[in-house]
């Protein structure tokens, strides 16, 4: 759809690598005149450790979900979590700068959308976990970054975000693939505040019908965030920046 709309000329396919032969599958791809890739779980470490050469967010996450092919050489970039601000501020018409974030997780898709929330200057930035010591160390590591000199960082469990209140909060655990939702305490989310989850393609999720049900103003799922990470990856190969919208428009309607 962006090379349509673009005029690229772009052959895009899908390619399903096996669990234990990621590395073989990128070099045949490559072998037979790839230009370029997008990269999914659960192979976003191996594509960063595939790479001759990282961009400061891939760095970050120490994960890729982006590959560009050129001259032999194997650059990676993560482009998660630009996508998932660029959502928010962009189509959902709330602007992160000064607000109070939760981050709900502390794997790899929370650290990928880490560094471009910092960027963003929340206020506040609560990374909550199940296991609290994962939450605490992925705070305590950036606290120390330049960008986060904006903003109040810190790692917590679910439990002690009782009494809280958040503008944005954003569900980056796998807890919707199962139906299932993190022990969050009632009235978590302040006047106004957006419920964003990751996940995309179910209708609401259990946090998003949570959400519903504690009053949030604004239900997000993630599709938002594919289109727009997927421009930025367009972007990085071709140097186009495609209009994202109508993509989405064409995509919510199935």
């Amino acid at each position: 759809m962006f090379a349509a709309q673009t005029g690229q000329d772009i052959t895009y396919d899908k390619l399903l690598a096996p669990i234990d032969g990621f590395a073989d599958s990128l070099r045949t791809f490559i072998s037979e005149g790839g230009h370029g890739a997008n990269v999914t779980v659960p192979f976003k470490l191996e594509a960063y450790e595939a790479a001759d050469e990282v961009s400061e967010r891939a760095g970050h996450a120490r994960a890729a979900n982006t590959l560009k092919f050129d001259a032999g050489r194997i650059y990676a970039d993560n482009t998660d979590g630009v996508g998932l601000v660029r959502d928010i501020r962009a189509n959902l018409g709330v602007a992160p700068e000064g607000k109070r974030v939760l981050l709900m997780g502390a794997g790899g898709a929370a650290r990928g959308v880490l560094l471009p929330l910092l960027e963003a200057r929340p206020a506040i930035l609560v990374i909550a976990n199940r296991t609290v010591e994962k939450a605490m160390q992925l705070a305590s590591g950036n606290q120390h970054q330049p960008l986060a000199a904006h903003t109040e960082l810190s790692g917590a469990g679910f439990t002690s975000l009782a009494g809280q209140q958040f503008d944005i909060v954003i569900n980056a655990t796998s807890s919707s693939l199962s139906d299932e939702l993190p022990p969050l305490p009632d009235k978590l989310f302040a006047p106004g505040a957006l419920a964003y989850d990751m996940m995309y393609g179910k209708g609401l999720t259990s946090f998003l019908s949570y959400a519903q049900a504690q009053n949030a103003a604004l239900l997000a799922d993630g599709l938002g965030m594919l289109v727009e990470q997927a421009a930025e990856s367009f972007w990085i190969w071709r140097g186009v920046r495609p209009d994202t919208r109508p993509v989405i428009l064409a995509l919510r309607k199935g």
